[in-house]
């Protein structure tokens, strides 16, 4: 028999990112309910990857006493004001079993009690026309944001309740939903017999089912060579197939990318023992009466149009993709890049269903192939921001801030302090940013890891209050640094004293202003020159410059002065 509860915030995935939310809206005293399909936390780690070790960094010994700074190295880890626990704890392996991310799931929510619902399959996510509630007017704590922060600013006449239907036959009642379930659905590409194939999801691991067979993968990321790497051994042949470029992780910076523990089949290939990257499209699978497959090759760097390779077995490892047929169609989100993801706006909002945000991989689509959203060491502080963003829309808590002089040396202090602690900055490079925002009164606040997108957003809107000109502090590699081959000692490199421009290898602090009036396009900006150790304190070479640089800007007649 169906029941309905009510809440303010229903988290949908009780993964990574679903516990990190429930964790922030516990601490903020908010109703919150998580409602997760499994028997526990974290159930994709109980099938993924399936070759069971995480390429996600567990680095135990650090040398450092900071808890701040130990999360760089820390990738897996979730965040929490006790420090605690930390995934480091857990196994001293660098790249850890899946095994120990889903004890440690389980840990986290037992030790912070998050309101968890387990075995609770979420049918259909819906929002009827006639059971509008309002939105924050009527909050208890509500009460403006101090200006409108998005495309929901909430009201009276604001969208209604969603209604979440689960297979049990409970329904909940929430006002706003964050959807953390991740990509669940594999993505199949439109080839031509595809459907006749093995997907990585469900093929045999066991290396002795393919011994002495012609293989073939098709996919280039790190499961396609995961599998690749487990057949070295076994398989006669092995081909891993696909469009563009290869792009290595160790060059690109985009953990995404192939990374150096999957590669020892590129050895094999390079070095003529039977294996093959194949460069180019798949036109066609054709399944043979004797259990083969004749697959049709498009190269894409020789004369040749269509070769047909056959083979004994093929893999289909193209990744996955959000599946958002538990939608109704009055709350479907759109999607985009190739409807993988939901498309979202800078607060990690449905761009087309308002009070619908997402938290988790699923946000990569801010920073896709870009920067480390997709990630639990990228997305947890993504959740934290939009927690931040919730608070202040919602419920009348601006963003976490500490009051400065509005000084150059003030402000220099502050940044340098920050660039050499900061996991956030140093984890979502060039996404999240500290910001210095100055008064037309003269004073300054400094706020931390505001996503570069919304702040600009915000402060046009009036988010952050009357802004005569703000400062960012990110943390960047320079531009076309997936493209430089960082062990080419041919190529040179900028000198240490050069605050021009970015070198391409390196991690550097970036400092810029903008106008209050006109938020978005910078007036000025500054390069803290690099270094080698991720160590930018050097009186000459760092804050001598930076405070240089700001003392110009602070003391420009500009915004503060006008009316």
């Amino acid at each position: 028999m169906s029941h309905e509860e009510a809440t303010d915030y229903l988290v949908v995935g009780a993964g990574p990112a679903g516990l990190q939310a429930g964790y922030f809206l516990q601490q903020a005293g908010r109703s919150y309910l998580i409602v997760e399909a499994g028997a526990a936390p974290g159930t994709f780690f109980t099938r993924f990857p399936r070759h069971r070790t995480l390429i996600s960094i567990n680095k135990v010994h650090t040398g450092w006493d900071d808890p701040e700074l130990n999360m760089r190295t820390d990738w897996n880890s979730l965040l929490s004001d006790e420090h605690t626990p930390l995934f480091t704890a857990r196994t001293p392996r660098y790249f850890p079993a899946a095994d120990e991310m889903v004890g440690y799931l389980a840990d986290f929510a037992a030790t912070h009690r998050l309101r968890v619902r387990y075995d609770t399959r979420v049918t259909e996510i819906s929002r009827p026309a006639d059971g509008a509630a309002g939105e924050p007017a009527d909050d208890p704590e509500g009460g403006p944001e101090g200006g409108p922060e998005g495309s929901s600013a909430g009201g009276p006449s604001g969208p209604g309740d969603f209604l979440v239907r689960a297979a049990d036959g409970t329904v909940f009642r929430a006002r706003r939903l964050i959807v953390a379930t991740g990509v669940t659905r594999p993505y199949v590409p439109a080839i031509e017999g595809v459907e006749t194939v093995e997907r990585y999801d469900e093929v045999d691991v066991d290396p002795a089912a393919f011994t002495g067979q012609r293989v073939l993968i098709i996919g280039r990321g790190n499961s396609a060579f995961e599998t690749a790497d487990n057949l070295i051994e076994t398989a006669a042949v092995i081909h891993v197939a696909g469009p563009g470029s290869l792009k290595l992780a160790w060059q690109t910076h985009f953990v995404g990318h192939l990374r150096a523990v999957n590669n020892n089949f590129l050895d094999t290939y390079q070095l003529k023992l039977q294996n093959a990257v194949l460069d180019g499209d798949i036109r066609r699978i054709r399944l043979q009466p004797d259990g083969s497959y004749r697959v049709s090759v498009s190269f894409s760097r020789v004369q040749e149009v269509v070769k047909d390779i056959v083979y004994d077995r093929v893999i289909l490892a193209t990744g996955f993709r959000f599946d958002p047929s538990i939608f109704a169609p009055e709350c479907r989100p759109e999607l985009a890049v190739n409807d993988r993801f939901p498309a979202q706006t800078d607060a990690w909002e449905s761009t087309n269903v308002p009070g619908l945000h997402f938290a988790g991989t699923i946000t990569q689509v801010r920073d896709f192939k870009k920067s480390t959203s997709g990630f639990i060491h990228g997305f947890r502080y993504g959740v934290r921001a939009l927690h931040r963003i919730l608070e202040a829309r919602h419920h009348g808590r601006p963003w976490p801030a500490r009051t400065l002089p509005a000084t150059a040396g003030a402000v220099t202090d502050a940044a340098i302090a920050r660039v050499n602690r900061s996991s956030a900055l140093f984890q979502m490079f060039g996404f999240l940013a500290d910001v210095v925002l100055v008064g037309r009164d003269g004073t300054a606040r400094y706020c931390e890891e505001v996503p570069v997108d919304h702040l600009h957003t915000a402060v046009a809107d009036g988010g952050f209050g009357d802004i005569g000109q703000y400062f960012t502090v990110t943390l960047e590699y320079g531009e076309g640094h997936d493209k430089v081959n960082p062990f080419d000692i041919t190529a040179g490199r900028n000198s240490q004293q050069d605050t021009t421009g970015l070198d391409g290898r390196y991690l550097h602090p970036v400092v810029r202003a903008f106008d209050g009036a006109a938020p978005g396009k910078a007036t000025a900006e500054h390069h803290i020159t690099e270094n080698l150790e991720n160590e930018w304190d050097s009186e000459e070479v760092h804050r001598a410059p930076l405070r240089s640089f700001l003392r110009a800007r602070l003391t420009a007649p500009a915004a503060a002065a006008r009316p």
